[in-house]
C-alpha cells in the first residue's frame, strides 16, 4: 500500500446505535402517518427527521497520515538431531541461503530467520513451539507467510497455533531414505534374581525399504551389565519377548541392539538401554542355635523383623548326650531334620547362622563336609562364638574347620572390653561410618561387651577388634562363598542398651546383607548414579591409592576422570555426559556399565523425512509441503484465501499493514446547522398545513 494523506467519511454517533435506529425508525413512522392523515406538510416532517438522524450519527470527515509497512516473512531451520544424517544438514544450510537471497530480493518483505534445535532431555523436536515463539514476536497483521526447512519429524506436531499466513514446510532428505527402528514394548523395571522375565520388542520398518532388506529376519543382541551378548534372529513387524534371568541383586544395566544395515539412514534407534532392579523373593536364612541364652532371641528377633527373610530356626534345647532320665516318649521336643537341611535343601538356604553351636553328635562330620562344599560353591555361614567354640567340641575341629577364618587358642577372655573398628574396618562397606553414630547422641563410645574368645593366626579382613587389638570380626572369602566368624556371644547388650548400647541392628544387617553378596556392599566396586546429564562415579577400595577411571562412550569416545577420596575407601567425581547412550567404566579389573537418558534417543524415533506429522497444520493455513530434493521454489505473492504452494513455487500472502503517525477529524456538517434545517423544515411544514383551508366536516342536507 503506498502512503501519504488519506480522507475517508466516517461516524461518531452521539448515541449509541440501536437508540440513533429506534429515533430513525420513530420519526419515519411520524411522516408516515401524517401521509396517511393527508397533511400537506409531511415531505417537510420527513426531511426534519432527516436532519435530526443525520445530527444524532456524527458524520465526521477523517483525515490521516500512513506510513506503510514491511510484510514479513519466517524462515525457520532445522537443526535438530535427526536433520543432521546425511547431507541434510548442508542441504538446509544452502536451502535457507537461497531462499533469504530469494525473499530479500522482493519489494517490502522484511526476512526473520529462528532455528529449531532439539528439545532438553530427551523431547525429540519441538517445530510447533518454535514456530509459535518466532510468530509471537510478529504483529499478526505483518505476516505474509512462515516456511520451515526441516525433514517434517516433529514431537508437538499436535499444537495448534494461530497462523494468520500460509505455512510452507520444505522437506530435506530423500523420498528414498529408509531405516529400521528397534522399538521396546514392555520393559520390567525390576525382576526377581533367578527368576525368569519377559521384555517385550518389535522391529519396525520405516521408509521406502530396498527389495533385499524389507522382511529380512533380524539379529537381536542381548547383553546385561556388558556381559558378551545373547542374539536370536527376529522377523519385523512381529512383537516378541526376550527372556531375562538376572543373577545379581540391584540395578542390572540391560543392552538390545540390532545391526546397522547399509544404507540404513541411522544406527541411533537400533539399540535399547534399560535399567532392571534385582530383588530377591525371599532370602532363606537356617539359625541353628546351640543352646537357650540372651543372645538368641536378638538373632530371632532381627532376622524376623525383616519382612524380606524366611527363617528357619533351630534350638539345641536337649543334647544328645544328656542323661536325666526323662523317657523319650514323654518327650515333647521336634526332632532336628538334619539330613534333609544339610543334605536336601542345603542349597536353598542363602545364609547359615551357628550360633553358640558345639559339636555333640547333633550333626554328623559328612554333614559338616556338606556345609564346606556349600560355601566353596557360592553359600555363606556366619559363627557367633561363645565359650564351646574354644573348647574341644568347637566347630574348627570339624570339616568346617578348613574354611573359618581363624583358629581358637582355647582362650576366653571374661569382662569388658569395648569393640573397635579397624583401619581396615573404617574402609570396609560392613562397617564403614558405624561409629559416626555409636552409642547414642554425642559421640558416645559404644557400650562394653563382656565376653572374648581368643582369636590367632587370622585368615581374611579384620574389621573389628577386641580387647588388646585382638580380631573380634573376621570376613573371609572362601571360593565362591564366603564366611563370618565373630568372636563374642554378647552383640545383644547393644540392643540392650547396655551402657549406652551400639550399632548391633545396623552391624548384623550389613554382615548378613554383604554375605549374601549384596551389590552396595561388596569391597571393591565401581559404581555410577545419574543425575540427568551429570554422572557421580564411585570406586570403593580397600586400598589407598590414586585413582583414575576410564569411561567409553556410545561413540567409542574415550575419556579418563581421576577420582577423589571424598572418605576413608571410597572415591568419587562428578561428570557430565556428552550425550545419551550406554557408557563402558573400566578402572584396573574393575568393569561396569551405566546408561545415560536413552540409547535411542526419541529424535530418532522416526528419521524418515515425511510431511505427515505437519499435514494438519499446513492446510489449515493454506500452505503445503515441497521436497528440497526436487530443487528450490520460487516465492510468488498470492491473494489471502488462496493455495499458497504449487509446483516448483510457494507463495506469500500481502497483509498492507501500515502505521499511523497522524491524525484528524472534522464534522461534514455542524450540528447547529443540521438542527437549524430540522428547526425550518419543520416550521415549513406547519405553515403549509395552515394556509391549506380546511374541507366541510359534513355536507348539508339539500333544499326543501
Amino acid at each position: 500500500m503506498s502512503g501519504g494523506a488519506v480522507t475517508t467519511l466516517e461516524f461518531a454517533p452521539l448515541l449509541p446505535w440501536p437508540l440513533v435506529a429506534a429515533l430513525a425508525g420513530l420519526a419515519l413512522a411520524v411522516a408516515a402517518l401524517a401521509l396517511w392523515r393527508g397533511l400537506a406538510g409531511w415531505p417537510l416532517r420527513l426531511l426534519a427527521a432527516a436532519c435530526l438522524t443525520l445530527a444524532l450519527a456524527g458524520p465526521v470527515l477523517r483525515s490521516q497520515t500512513r506510513v506503510p509497512l514491511k510484510d514479513v516473512v519466517v524462515l525457520l531451520t532445522d537443526t535438530s538431531a535427526s536433520n543432521r544424517i546425511g547431507g541434510r544438514e548442508d542441504q538446509t544450510r544452502a536451502a535457507a541461503a537461497a531462499l533469504a537471497r530469494r525473499i530479500a530480493s522482493l519489494p517490502g518483505i522484511e526476512l526473520r530467520q529462528a532455528t529449531v534445535a532439539d528439545a532438553p532431555g530427551d523431547g525429540g523436536t519441538l517445530a510447533v513451539a518454535a514456530l509459535a515463539r518466532t510468530l509471537a514476536e510478529v504483529p499478526e497483521n505483518r505476516l505474509a507467510g512462515a516456511i520451515l526447512v526441516s525433514d517434517g519429524q516433529a514431537a508437538d506436531a499436535d499444537l495448534k497455533p494461530s497462523l494468520p499466513a500460509p505455512l510452507t514446510l520444505l522437506l530435506t532428505g530423500s523420498r528414498a531414505d529408509w531405516d529400521r527402528r528397534l522399538h521396546i514394548t514392555r520393559a520390567p523395571a525390576f525382576a526377581i534374581i533367578g527368576q525368569e522375565t519377559k521384555i517385550g520388542l518389535r522391529i519396525d520398518e520405516l521408509g521406502r525399504l530396498p527389495a533385499a532388506e524389507k522382511g529380512r529376519p533380524v539379529a537381536v543382541s542381548m547383553s546385561v551389565d556388558g556381559a558378551p551378548p545373547a542374539t536370536v534372529e527376529v522377523a519385523p513387524g512381529q512383537d516378541i519377548e526376550l527372556p531375562l534371568t538376572l543373577t545379581h541383586a540391584g540395578a542390572n544395566v540391560v543392552q538390545i541392539s540390532i545391526p546397522e544395515a547399509a544404507g540404513e539412514l541411522t544406527g541411533r534407534n537400533n539399540a535399547a538401554v534399560m535399567q532392571v532392579s534385582g530383588v530377591r523373593d525371599r532370602l532363606k536364612v537356617l539359625l541353628v542355635s546351640g543352646e537357650p541364652y540372651a543372645g538368641e532371641r536378638t538373632w530371632r528377633n532381627l532376622l524376623k523383623s525383616d519382612a524380606a527373610v524366611d527363617l528357619v530356626h533351630f534350638t539345641i534345647l536337649r543334647p544328645p548326650d544328656k542323661e536325666d532320665g526323662v523317657p523319650v516318649g514323654e518327650l515333647s521336643l521336634i526332632a532336628f531334620p538334619t539330613r534333609e537341611l544339610f543334605v536336601e535343601k542345603i542349597d536353598q538356604f542363602d545364609l547359615i547362622i551357628f550360633d553358640r553351636y558345639a559339636q555333640r553328635g547333633i550333626l554328623q562330620p559328612e554333614y559338616l563336609d556338606n556345609i564346606r562344599a556349600y560355601i566353596e560353591g557360592g553359600g555363606a555361614v556366619l559363627v557367633a562364638a561363645g565359650p564351646e567354640f574354644a573348647s574341644a567340641e568347637s566347630l574348627y575341629y570339624s570339616g568346617l574347620g578348613q574354611v573359618l577364618p581363624a583358629q581358637p587358642t582355647s582362650r576366653v577372655i571374661e569382662g569388658g572390653f569395648t569393640p573397635r573398628l579397624t583401619d581396615l574396618g573404617h574402609r570396609h562397606p560392613v562397617t564403614e561410618g558405624l561409629e559416626a553414630g555409636a552409642g547414642g547422641e554425642g559421640g558416645k563410645p559404644w557400650g562394653r561387651w563382656l565376653r572374648y574368645v581368643e582369636l590367632s593366626e587370622p585368615r581374611g579382613q579384620v574389621v573389628m577388634e577386641g580387647p588388646e587389638g585382638r580380631p573380634l570380626l573376621i570376613l573371609n572369602r572362601v571360593g565362591k562363598g564366603r564366611v563370618a566368624l565373630l568372636a563374642s556371644d554378647q552383640a545383644w547388650l547393644w540392643s540392650r542398651g547396655f551402657e549406652g548400647g551400639g550399632p548391633q541392628q545396623e552391624l548384623l544387617r550389613r554382615l548378613a546383607h554383604w554375605m549374601m553378596k549384596e551389590p552396595d556392599l561388596e569391597e571393591e566396586a565401581l559404581a555410577a548414579t545419574v543425575h540427568d546429564d551429570r554422572v557421580t562415579i564411585t570406586r570403593r577400595s580397600l586400598t589407598e591409592s590414586a585413582r583414575e577411571v576410564t569411561i567409553t562412550g556410545p561413540d567409542g569416545a574415550v575419556s579418563r576422570l581421576a577420582l577423589n577420596e571424598v572418605a576413608p575407601g571410597r572415591y568419587s567425581a562428578d561428570w557430565r555426559a556428552p550425550q545419551p547412550g550406554l557408557y563402558r567404566m573400566q578402572q584396573g579389573e574393575l568393569r561396569g556399565v551405566f546408561a545415560l537418558g536413552s540409547a535411542s534417543p526419541r529424535e530418532y524415533d522416526d528419521a524418515t523425512p515425511s510431511a505427515a506429522p505437519l499435514a494438519v497444520l499446513t492446510a489449515a493455513s493454506n500452505g503445503g509441503a515441497l521436497w528440497l530434493e526436487d530443487g528450490l521454489p520460487d516465492v510468488r505473492l498470492v491473494r489471502a484465501g488462496r493455495p499458497a504452494v504449487g509446483r516448483g513455487w510457494l507463495g506469500i500472502v500481502p497483509r498492507g499493514a501500515y502505521r499511523t503517525p497522524d491524525m484528524h477529524q472534522t464534522p461534514l456538517v455542524p450540528d447547529a446547522l443540521m438542527l437549524a434545517l430540522a428547526a425550518a423544515f419543520m416550521l415549513g411544514a406547519w405553515l403549509v398545513e395552515g394556509r391549506r383551508p380546511r374541507g366541510k366536516i359534513m355536507a348539508e342536507p339539500p333544499d326543501g
